[in-house]
């Protein structure tokens, strides 16, 4: 469920603090947080936020397609190795084919 309109959008007050100083005094630095709910404003494009996934800091730059979009969306926190399993793959092409099966035997 979306949060309400009445309310706003949700962030982190030293996130936005941080930006809003940075931006007054025109400076680009990458800022550190934790704030994986916070959401993306207007004034964060240009920067660069290094987001915590639980384990590093992924450095995320923010554009005018990512405002609207909650900051832990651009950090992800899982790593997907592949799946496991036999990755045997034949050379020589498709398995060649017997007849398919048992034969019928005639009888009782």
């Amino acid at each position: 469920m979306a949060r309400s309109v009445k309310k706003g959008p949700f962030v982190q007050d030293a996130l936005l603090k941080r930006v809003t100083g940075m931006n007054g005094r025109n400076e680009k630095r990458v800022v550190k947080t934790w704030a994986r709910s916070s959401t993306v404003l207007p004034e964060f494009v240009g920067h660069t936020f290094a987001v915590h996934n639980g384990n590093k800091f992924i450095p995320v730059y923010v554009t005018e397609n990512m405002v609207g979009h909650k900051l832990g969306e651009f950090s992800p926190t899982r790593l997907f190795r592949g799946h496991t399993g036999n990755n045997k793959t034949d050379k020589k092409g498709p398995a060649p084919s017997g007849g398919g099966g048992a034969a019928k035997q005639g009888g009782k």
